[in-house]
């Protein structure tokens, strides 16, 4: 140290490192701060999370419980089988009207049995606490055993939604005097066949496996034609996008020449990532509809519409995880006598695996999320029958879990509300598992390397 340096030092105080200025105080602060608006974010967004949650498992769990009135019926031979042949052929021309009239004079005769009063109280009104599917449940089990004519049998048949709402929560006395689809007194007979046993809520598991059912059944209405049209969908989707997408980002990645044209596929690529999904279902409609000839509505041209739309989500994470192996990985193959292509599928494509399974992951999970391009080929449409098996059952009409969603909250009825919120729980299921399964398939191929 010069005399120079010394004499300038002179005057100012000897600074500690124990001890901190006001600058990298000033730095701490801003660090704390940051810190403390990281965390804010992560609250915030875990309150929303929860808030969201909250709202459909508390609007959604009670559609995978029923409330069923378990009713002794007997199956009148006069009614159900003038003739006596006990041919179901024959039996099926016997309408759920037919039917209907059994199980109003079931419930007649089990409120006079129970010495059930109920003051204001007509045997329509009593009926009429029974679903109007009920009918139609009891002609197929009497037709596919023929053997229960004669016989006073006690059915498990489903309550009118309004009921089913009663004791849900949906429905209360005050209510009931303003609505015109019940009564007070419909609901003190529900309260009265609560209490001695003939009517209680079970798992509904017709929730899962039943189709749709009109807006004056809600209490029928189920997801079974629906989540096996989303299934349908996911199979096609799996067959074409991951082959698909994997392939076009390993030739753009490895072997295709850098060059304008190359650029220009590449910034189409991003540009369709970001394209709103309904131009997906207009370009579906307008090319395996009208100019194809494939039917509306069914799981096939939902599948390839979904495929199109996934490509980009699929190709754009596959090269981010191709890019970021390191190039003395493809040096070392080549170098050893490796072909390109041999470097490439045997040593860059497994480092890439856990990426291009992840991406490819959330793009299947975003397919199966959309609505927008379904409804736009049809798939909006009201339907009751189960699609066939693989791969005929691609063509036939179907419906879709979101399709589902938004159907059945355009209902007037309170009770679709419910299956709504039903709905999104399967679908938020269906979800987990897809991204369970990108969880450990990545944890898989990361032990392997």
């Amino acid at each position: 140290m010069t005399d120079l340096s010394t004499n300038a030092n002179a005057g100012q105080p000897k600074a500690s490192l124990l001890a901190a200025d006001a600058r990298t105080m000033r730095r701490n602060k801003a660090e704390a701060r940051f810190r403390a608006y990281g965390l804010g974010a992560v609250i915030v967004a875990l309150l929303a999370l929860a808030m969201l949650l909250i709202s459909i498992f508390g609007n959604g769990l009670s559609a995978f419980t029923q409330t069923r009135v378990h009713l002794p019926v007997t199956i009148a031979e006069a009614i159900v089988d003038k003739k006596g042949t006990r041919d179901p052929e024959v039996m099926k021309k016997v309408t759920t009207i037919g039917y209907g009239k059994l199980i109003k004079a079931a419930m007649v005769d089990l409120i006079a049995k129970e010495g059930i009063v109920i003051e204001g109280l007509s045997d329509k009104d009593a009926e009429a606490i029974i679903s109007k599917e009920a009918a139609a449940t009891l002609r197929d089990e009497v037709l596919a055993n023929p053997d229960l004519i004669g016989q006073t049998v006690t059915f498990d048949l489903l309550a009118n939604g309004r009921i089913d709402g009663y004791f849900k929560g949906r429905v209360s006395m005050e209510s009931a005097e303003l609505d015109s689809n019940v009564s007070p007194a419909q609901l003190h007979l529900a309260d009265a066949l609560k209490d001695k046993g003939y009517l209680s809520k079970t798992f509904n598991l017709d929730f899962i496996t039943a189709p749709d059912a009109s807006d004056q059944r809600p209490e029928a209405a189920g997801l079974g034609v629906a989540i096996l049209g989303s299934v349908y969908m996911m199979l096609v989707v799996l067959l074409l996008a991951p082959p698909i997408g994997v392939a076009a980002s390993i030739y753009l990645e490895e072997f295709a020449p850098k060059n304008k044209f190359t650029d220009l596929i590449e910034v189409n690529i991003a540009n369709l990532a970001a394209v709103p999904s309904i131009v997906f279902g207009i370009l579906g409609l307008a090319i395996f509809i009208n100019f194809a000839g494939l039917p509306q509505s069914a799981p096939i041209v939902g599948g390839l519409v979904l495929t199109l739309m996934t490509l980009p989500r699929v190709i754009i994470p596959a090269r981010a995880a191709l890019k970021a192996v390191p190039p003395s990985i493809r040096d070392a193959a080549l170098g050893v006598g490796a072909s390109k292509m041999q470097s490439v599928f045997h040593h860059v494509l497994p480092l890439a695996a856990p990426g291009i399974l992840t991406g490819l992951i959330i793009g299947l999970a975003q397919a199966l999320g959309e609505t927008a391009p379904l409804l736009l080929i049809g798939m909006v449409a009201f339907v009751r029958e189960y699609p066939g098996a693989p791969f005929d059952g691609l063509f036939d009409p179907a419906s879709a879990l979101p399709v589902q969603v938004y159907n059945w909250t355009q209902r007037a009825d309170p009770a679709f509300v419910e299956r709504a919120s039903g709905a999104i729980i399967v679908l938020l299921a269906f979800l987990v598992v897809m991204n369970t399964l990108a969880i450990i398939l990545r944890r898989r191929f990361e032990r392997r390397w």
